[in-house]
């Protein structure tokens, strides 16, 4: 009889409680056993982990005889000498948001034939929604009619209706042209809500290949023609060195009278003085969840414009999405004992296309 595969889950008890649903976990142990042991060192986007030789050294001892472990918040570092003192182990997975692997040593992974996973995509789902929601708000101009309705302001009256400029700027989404900036999870995820839409789809992203745009149904192209040619923009880029104020003043001022600009992505990726001025003009609108900076100060004069609307980036966070990461991660451990390709590989490749390398 062979014998069951043990996964082991290293994070907090905050990360157990909220992102582990009781029934993915009960699908991991219809073919795995499973173990958490709680860890609490600090987390951090940009370094990894520093734990203490008696954390570390526990660390140890429950990762050496696990099949698969999975990090997340708290976790100490998956290193080389922590891989080096295991028997069994053939998989990393890392839950969510460290995009950069700062829990993980993807090299000595990768010398020591383990395999590395991340499900930091499963965030995607919402965020794809609330890009759709926030293109069909700027669309409708739905921003500047909240803000004049809750003002008690008389507001859509049959002569308003008629002549207003607010009313004016309404459009269906159906038949636009559509530019996307990045194909990644969330792109693609876009790209199915968007299909009932039949949108012509521009999309600029330098690290895809032609075989997507083609299976997809997109034309691969230029930034510059992704800001200058479609009626809504939707910048669903990553934050990398490469990207940062990638939307610069030049950029924004390509943008089509009459055009949306959608950014759930982080506010960093666009010149936000820049975007102002432009809206300033009130010749286009834009729709943000993101901004830089965060959150959004009470004096900005993006607050005030009445052709934005914004959302305190909240696109990513729903209750759904954390479980989704577990969820996704069940996936990825019954394909790797399956003796099946995993779909989601951390690699030194995958790295540096995030770091804009």
């Amino acid at each position: 009889m062979k014998k069951r595969p043990k996964v082991g889950l290293a994070c907090t008890k905050q990360v157990r409680d909220r992102y582990i649903a009781d029934t993915d976990l009960y699908r991991l142990k219809e073919f795995a056993d499973f173990e958490w042991r709680e860890f609490n060192e600090e987390t951090s986007w940009d370094q990894s982990p520093e734990s203490s030789p008696e954390v570390l050294e526990e660390f140890i001892r429950f990762v050496s005889e696990l099949d698969a472990v999975i990090v997340c918040h708290g976790s100490p570092k998956v290193n080389e000498h922590t891989i080096k003192k295991t028997i069994k182990l053939g998989l990393i997975g890392e839950l969510e948001g460290d995009r950069f692997a700062q829990r993980i040593d993807v090299d000595a992974a990768n010398n020591h034939g383990v395999r590395v996973v991340d499900t930091t995509h499963g965030s995607s789902y919402p965020v794809s929604e609330w890009a759709l929601g926030m293109i069909l708000v700027g669309l409708r101009n739905a921003g500047a009619h909240y803000r004049r309705l809750i003002t008690n302001e008389k507001w859509g009256t049959v002569e308003q209706r008629e002549t207003e400029p607010d009313f004016l700027k309404n459009e269906e989404l159906t038949g636009k042209t559509v530019g996307l900036i990045g194909a990644g999870y969330i792109a693609r995820r876009l790209i199915e809500l968007l299909r009932p839409f039949k949108v012509r789809l521009l999309v600029h992203d330098p690290y895809v290949p032609s075989e997507l745009a083609s299976s997809l149904d997109f034309t691969l192209t230029s930034l510059n023609a992704v800001m200058s040619q479609p009626d809504v923009i939707a910048c669903l880029a990553p934050l990398t060195p490469s990207t940062r104020r990638m939307i610069g003043s030049e950029q924004i001022a390509m943008i089509r009278k009459g055009a949306v600009f959608v950014n759930v992505s982080r506010g960093a990726i666009v010149d936000s003085d820049a975007l102002v001025r432009r809206l300033e003009t009130g010749d286009i609108t834009a729709c943000l969840d993101v901004f830089d900076p965060e959150p959004i100060p009470v004096g900005s004069k993006i607050r005030n414009l009445t052709n934005v609307f914004l959302s305190p980036h909240i696109a990513g966070t729903t209750e759904r999405s954390r479980t989704r990461f577990f969820e996704e991660m069940v996936s990825e451990l019954e394909r790797h004992f399956s003796g099946h390709q995993t779909l989601h590989n951390l690699t030194n490749s995958v790295l540096s296309n995030r770091r804009g390398e």
